[in-house]
């Protein structure tokens, strides 16, 4: 079950890295208004948190949480979680509660 979070995660983290070179810095695309980089969305930020987290990646840990808040870093870790157990969820055809439940090892209510 965590080999697929942490297949998905290495998949993307790959990406990211492709994408914005090796030094993880992502610039933007060039657009009209010059070539500035693009500020990080709180979501890359959980999604590439998560990721590092979940391949005990500790720098990596650290450059995600240093793109935004504590409060925003906070906020798209839960709404990750959230997705993430719907997702689970309806992939088994169970109730979300029973997936959250079971992933985090607790028995059935």
């Amino acid at each position: 079950m965590f080999g697929s979070v942490r297949k998905a995660c290495g998949r993307w983290r790959d990406a990211w890295h492709a994408r914005s070179g090796a030094g993880g810095n992502a610039t933007a695309g060039q657009g009209p208004g010059g070539g500035g980089r693009r500020p990080r969305n709180l979501f890359e930020a959980a999604a590439a948190y998560v990721c590092a987290c979940a391949a005990d990646d500790q720098e990596g840990i650290d450059e995600a949480a240093g793109w935004v808040s504590p409060e925003a870093l906070s906020f798209g870790v839960n709404e990750l979680a959230c997705r993430a157990v719907v997702a689970l969820a309806r992939e088994r055809d169970e109730s979300p509660r029973i997936v959250a439940r079971e992933l985090l090892g607790l028995p059935p209510a």
